[in-house]
């Protein structure tokens, strides 16, 4: 699996290298800080909206055409990034690069699912995951090498190269480029029936699993909001009750640590015991603990929260797109998958705002809760509905499936005699 695995840590460690130095950067092109807390956004507002052209590319194109294309255009956008003359061009850059990122994210989760068996499905895709966790996690340290060994004079003082970031995630987009075009694809199991693809149309993917969307997927919406608590609750929580930088980002780093750590036993047991066993505790670990931030008055109880919301969120490593994956019809499995994550990502860029809400009438305290309250409806959801629609929900959803399979055909021999 090096053609999947090690392409994406080295292509999500640039991206986690130029991730930080984004408002950096934008403030640096003279942008005010609203304007530069928006371009921050746009990097998710891109890839929303690059999910369907994302499923309808992967479907023209082929999984492993897609990521070389992707990891292209992603080189172009982060050479512009760090040569851009104004604010409204890297502004532009980025919203695009956002884009190219669903790209090259849906291609990965395709391929891995193509090629899979269904009972190997959830550790792949947690590893899958748990890859993107850890060059999210490295990625901001080489970046902050390479911008601190290039440092700049200014008026006598020592100023980081701000485009030495962009410039590390060039050479490691190239790296991913060659990975994938160097490493041969995996061909399909022979046990794997060729199924022709067809390209559908968004609509008709909403009409034909309305149902499913109504339900599955506002959990799936909601699960994306609440992964995205401790990118924005902590910090701001951290800074109501008094404490400074560097202590706000040792906890948010224990948070990270923790998240990169569990993925490969959580996709072990998805595999077999079913996914409920880990779509389950991960969100009332998750959400949980993200009822207790605003009880917190210190630096020992937010530390304890966040290795508590680390470990919710390690453990659902891979948990959406392998729920995602066993549902996906192979005719048009790309389109699918990225209708699916639309309603994650979705969520995603909605959760920081329900927080910033709260922040922005006087009421933190209650954006937090909100989002807390969110995850444990994201639990009762998936407990409810996911043995409806998927067979490995559970030991017992499996069980049914071969029941039923036996019955099959049994009454067809049956027939057959007569």
């Amino acid at each position: 699996m090096a053609s999947i695995y090690l392409p994406t840590m080295i292509y999500e460690t640039g991206i986690g290298a130029v991730t930080p130095v984004i408002p950096l950067m934008a403030l640096q092109l003279h942008a005010s800080p609203a304007i530069a807390a928006f371009i921050v956004a746009l990097l998710g507002i891109g890839q929303v909206v690059g999910d369907i052209p994302a499923g309808v590319l992967a479907t023209k194109l082929g999984d492993r055409k897609a990521m070389l294309y992707g990891a292209v255009v992603t080189l172009l956008l982060l050479v512009t990034c760090a040569f851009t003359p104004n604010w409204m061009v890297f502004a532009f850059s980025i919203f695009i690069l956002g884009m190219v990122n669903a790209l090259f994210v849906l291609a990965r989760q395709a391929y891995l699912t193509e090629v899979t068996p269904p009972l190997r499905r959830s550790l792949s895709l947690s590893i899958l995951g748990g890859m993107t966790r850890i060059g999210s996690l490295i990625g901001p340290f080489v970046g902050g090498a390479v911008m601190s060994i290039f440092a700049i004079q200014v008026a006598g003082k020592s100023q980081d190269w701000l485009p030495g970031a962009f410039w590390a995630a060039v050479v490691l987009t190239c790296l991913t480029w060659l990975v994938v075009f160097a490493v041969p694809e995996i061909d399909l199991p022979k046990t794997v029936k060729k199924v022709e693809k067809v390209t559908v149309k968004t609509t008709y993917i909403l009409r034909q699993n309305w149902r499913m969307f109504a339900t599955l997927g506002f959990a799936i919406l909601l699960v994306g909001a609440v992964r995205q608590t401790s990118n924005t609750a902590l910090p701001l929580w951290a800074a109501h009750i008094g404490l400074n930088a560097s202590m706000t980002s040792y906890i948010y780093g224990l948070s990270g640590l923790l998240d990169a750590l569990l993925f490969y036993p959580a996709g072990k047991l998805m595999d077999r015991y079913g996914r409920l066993w880990v779509a389950i505790p991960s969100m009332l670990i998750l959400g949980g603990s993200i009822l207790f931030i605003p009880l917190t008055h210190g630096i020992w109880s937010m530390a304890i929260v966040s290795l508590l919301m680390g470990l919710g969120n390690s453990i659902g490593a891979g948990m959406i797109m392998t729920i995602s994956a066993d549902m996906a019809p192979a005719s048009y499995r790309a389109q699918f998958l990225a209708t699916c994550r639309l309603f994650g990502d979705t969520g995603a860029a909605a959760g920081p705002l329900l927080v910033a809400a709260g922040a922005g009438i006087g009421f933190l305290a209650g954006g937090i809760w909100l989002l807390g309250g969110c995850g444990l409806l994201s639990a009762l959801i998936l407990g409810l509905t996911l043995e409806k629609y998927s067979i490995h929900a559970n030991q017992r959803t499996r069980l049914k499936k071969r029941t039923d399979q036996t019955r099959s055909s049994v009454l067809v021999r049956m027939n057959c005699q007569k």
